[in-house]
């Protein structure tokens, strides 16, 4: 049978379905002869999810770490808006 599945033979066989995802990897179902949704155990999903680093090692590992920016805001008046 493979890893492919035709959409009316996945309904009919959902369970065998999840069963083969689990043990033999993800599963491609077609519709129309095109391939349309892959079926994954959740620990597969769940490690292609999650992301590679936390936000604070993103940042340090940032090309731009260590640069200073002038954050002082301009403190001249704005400007005149015609409503």
């Amino acid at each position: 049978m493979g890893n492919v599945w035709q959409l009316q033979e996945a309904k009919n066989k959902f369970s065998n379905l999840v069963d083969k995802a689990h043990h033999d990897g993800p599963q491609f179902v077609t519709k129309h002869g095109k391939e349309s949704v892959v079926i994954i155990a959740v620990e597969d999903y769940q490690k292609l999810s999650k992301p590679k680093s936390n936000l604070l090692s993103f940042f340090k590992n940032s090309p731009l770490s260590g640069i200073t920016l002038a954050l002082a805001r301009d403190k001249s008046s704005s400007r005149d808006i015609e409503l």
